[in-house]
């Protein structure tokens, strides 16, 4: 266990962080399901740039690796287009 006080602050702060990561994460992957759901075009168009605000956001905390947002972005722009 830590000894110093400084030491116990960063143990409860890193755990508050993993947590509103934990979600923040979640909630940007049930969004791309629910984009990747759906069937009309013109919804579909609606709520994308609402994910790709997340993604961006995911990706500027490091929560998501840069690249991946990139591909993210990339294959929906490809979904939304197909529709």
């Amino acid at each position: 266990m830590a000894n110093h006080k400084s030491a116990l602050k960063r143990i409860r702060r890193n755990e508050v962080v993993r947590l509103r990561n934990r979600y923040q994460h979640k909630t940007t992957r049930n969004a791309i399901k629910k984009l990747r759901s759906e069937t009309d075009k013109k919804k579909a168009q609606k709520l994308f740039p609402a994910v790709v605000s997340m993604i961006d956001k995911l990706a500027k905390r490091n929560i998501i690796h840069t690249n991946k947002a990139a591909n993210l972005k990339s294959k929906l722009t490809k979904h939304i287009a197909a529709l």
